[in-house]
């Protein structure tokens, strides 16, 4: 194997597969909030994460074609947590839909009442539900650097105006899909970011990882209250944790007390049972 990638969360390595080079997808233990790489890892977290996109992408497969090959032809070490996965050409661009009002959205749209150049109807609050989801992508900032918001000509001008048609309506359709399966669970999928890429024939595939608690706001949906924070089953409570800190949210980032990562890991179990109807331990 050699490393090709250590990302925020997930390494990637290239290995030979029976049909040409293939990837190595491992989700780490490691966690990051606002673009930033915490020093403590919360246990289980890279597995959660891989089995819960594993299920997902299963449920989403007539929709959009997925880059896993297989997760168990994986090395011992990284059972559980990795994933062979076809090379792509990665799109530069995050695909994120937005169903509630919340995070960087919240905050664009305080300031101009739009998100991601989307004119949002006034008085809206903190988790307040959109009129209908909305396609808000950003750009793919480096570790430690942020992502901006791309208004959709902006995508069209990176990928074309076909392409980027169809990444807001795989998007819309991807979380559509998952915030209708997750409200049977009893949980709103507030928004979600996915990343896409092109096959040899230029076909577009979901990559990476698919309504995760790294990638997701899950919301229990019996205790929604618009107008503030909301109860999160995502590292959304180690951000509100590190609210209190005298922290400018630049590298590197502070310790997590063991409380806050245990809380943290329930939240990511809990989430993965409601979704999966399956037991984690």
């Amino acid at each position: 194997m050699k490393l090709l990638h250590s990302g925020k969360v997930r390494d990637v390595y290239s290995i030979d597969g029976a049909d040409g080079p293939e990837l190595l997808l491992v989700a780490s233990d490691r966690l990051s909030i606002y673009d930033v790489v915490l020093p403590t890892a919360v246990p289980d977290k890279g597995a959660v994460l891989t089995q819960l996109s594993l299920w997902w992408f299963d449920r989403l497969a007539d929709l959009v074609p997925h880059h896993v090959i297989s997760a168990t032809d994986v090395p011992a070490e990284f059972a559980g947590r990795a994933v062979r996965c076809r090379r792509l050409e990665m799109l530069p661009v995050e695909c994120i839909a937005r169903g509630y009002l919340a995070g960087l959205g919240l905050k664009e749209y305080e300031r101009h009442g739009t998100v991601s150049g989307i004119p949002l109807p006034p008085g809206l609050v903190e988790g307040s539900k959109l009129p209908e989801p909305i396609f808000t992508p950003t750009t793919k900032a480096p570790v430690g650097e942020h992502d901006e918001f791309l208004t959709f000509d902006e995508v069209a001008g990176l990928v074309g105006a076909p392409r980027a048609e169809r990444l807001r309506d795989l998007t819309l359709a991807v979380y559509s899909r998952g915030a209708e399966t997750a409200a049977a669970a009893g949980i709103l999928v507030a928004d979600t970011k996915l990343e896409f890429g092109l096959d040899p024939a230029g076909g577009i595939v979901l990559a990476d990882e698919v309504l995760t608690s790294d990638s997701s706001r899950f919301w229990p949906a019996d205790r929604w209250a618009p107008g503030g924070p909301q109860f999160s089953f995502d590292k959304q409570y180690v951000r509100d944790w590190s609210a209190g800190l005298d922290w400018d949210r630049t590298p590197p980032g502070p310790e997590v007390p063991a409380e806050v990562v245990a809380a943290t890991r329930a939240r990511y179990v809990e989430v993965y049972e409601r979704l999966t109807g399956r037991d984690w331990s």
